[in-house]
């Protein structure tokens, strides 16, 4: 190792994306000790079980607030040793979800990385080449504290070009404009800007905006001209957002409680929604959206409300649950999407939207002729029930070309296995693409060589009415 060029040293240091693992190689091997200064990065995620243990150990600490965590300390420490920092990410991760925005107050100040007194200490030091700045502050500490770290932020770093802040109470007061952001994340937060007037004024170059679990807000309204794409989660209830963006080009909103929604996006392009009802959604000068994904209780009177959209290609479609009693009405059929997406090739039937369909088939309209790729998740409680709504679907799309069928998992492999080699046998034409699926985990596809070993053992196909083409 030692006759290494200090040039290959220092390519291989960089890589190392861990800040303490770096931290670790300074301190054991001499060359990287000295080459370290160079680097232009610092990110340091601390583990929640890291502090817990370090917490542990002060056992004759006479108040909380003698407790020290080493997490400032070695930030610090490497922060001193570089001599151009360009990104510095710093954090406290694996902070369980369901503890975020619960008021369990911890008045230490160890793990507050929000503090002024702690970002005074390194920020007007590293702010004049700094272009990346990410911070996750530690809920517990940082909720009942008001922080004003967008103010110097925006006081000293005046070539910053990406900011992230999470789990942390902030104040927009005072804030100068910070005309080099192009891209800001506001994540699991208290924010006191009720409409959202501060930001819009104090960043108006913003091409990126995610404001994700941000709470605090009456009537807010996102207004900037250069915004190309968006991420909203609304978790409390304002009666009404607005999202004006003659640029933007991708939104993403979903919303927790019901509120109106209304969208000014000429150039929008692929739009995902989730809302739990199929709440009031205007769509002005909403452009050539040519991705859709709807997910809401009542998916019909929701995409109603798109009228006839000619420029949808993909649509993909979920609901949050099966509607029972009076509003159970809302009915959608292939006729329907046909109507309101007349150029659609491509259509995606996540599972809640597909258990809806198994119990609607016998309404279904007929004929989609310009779809050319069919994707629907199953659960198959029934095998020839789910075999009938497949069929129905196959039968009617006339040019499908690629079809992909995820099955659960809890659903037995013979069950399984029987399924895929009866509508493999039955549309041998069709390109046929198989997988599992489950709720919270990612989906796995099978492989060509599993796939051709379950079509290469034949068994009685299953048995179902196949209705006749007109």
């Amino acid at each position: 190792m030692e006759t290494l060029p200090e040039i290959l040293v220092f390519e291989i240091l960089s890589r190392v994306d861990d800040s303490a693992a770096v931290a670790c190689c300074r301190a054991a091997w001499k060359t990287f000790n000295t080459l370290s200064p160079g680097l232009h990065s610092i990110n340091l995620q601390w583990p929640l079980s890291g502090c817990i243990e370090s917490r542990s150990r002060v056992s004759n600490a006479s108040s909380s607030s003698q407790i020290t965590s080493p997490l400032k300390t070695i930030f610090l420490n490497l922060l001193s040793n570089l001599t151009v920092v360009e990104s510095v990410r710093i954090g406290v991760k694996n902070q369980p979800r369901d503890l975020l925005h619960v008021d369990v107050e911890d008045k230490a100040n160890d793990l507050h990385l929000t503090d002024w007194d702690f970002i005074m200490e390194w920020l007007p030091r590293v702010s004049g080449s700094l272009k990346t700045l990410s911070i996750s502050d530690f809920w517990a500490q940082s909720f009942h504290r008001r922080s004003n770290v967008l103010f110097l932020v925006s006081a000293y770093c005046h070539n910053l070009v990406e900011l992230e802040v999470k789990n942390a109470w902030l104040s927009v007061d005072n804030l100068n404009q910070m005309l080099m952001v192009t891209s800001l994340t506001l994540e699991s937060m208290r924010l006191n800007d009720k409409e959202l007037t501060q930001l819009n004024k104090s960043f108006p170059n913003l091409q990126v905006f995610n404001l994700i679990d941000v709470r605090g807000f009456k009537l807010p309204k996102i207004h900037l001209l250069h915004l190309k794409t968006c991420h909203w989660t609304i978790t409390d209830a304002p009666p009404f957002i607005n999202v004006i963006a003659p640029n933007l080009i991708t939104l993403r909103i979903e919303c927790k409680k019901r509120a109106a929604i209304r969208v000014e996006a000429p150039l929008l392009t692929h739009f995902h929604l989730s809302i739990p009802h199929a709440d009031p959604l205007l769509l002005r000068r909403y452009g050539s959206i040519k991705t859709a994904w709807i997910e809401a209780s009542l998916i019909y009177p929701l995409l109603a409300q798109l009228r006839y959209t000619d420029t949808l290609d993909h649509l993909t479609l979920d609901s949050l649950g099966l509607i029972r009693g009076p509003f159970g009405i809302f009915k959608f059929t292939l006729q329907n999407l046909i109507n309101i997406f007349p150029n659609m090739t491509s259509l995606c039937f996540r599972s809640r939207a597909w258990s809806a369909f198994q119990t609607r088939a016998s309404i279904f309209g007929i004929g989609m002729e310009g779809l050319k790729t069919f994707c629907g998740y199953l659960m198959i409680v029934d095998l020839s029930s789910t075999l009938y709504s497949v069929a129905y679907v196959l039968d009617q799309c006339y040019n499908l070309v690629d079809v992909s069928l995820l099955i659960h998992r809890n659903v037995s492999s013979n069950v399984s296995k029987d399924f895929m080699r009866t509508c493999m046998l039955r549309w041998p034409k069709l390109n046929w693409r198989w997988g599992t699926w489950e709720e919270g985990k990612e989906d796995s596809w099978i492989s060509d060589e599993d796939l051709m070993q379950i079509s290469s053992y034949k068994k009685p196909e299953l048995r179902c009415v196949k209705k006749q083409r007109r």
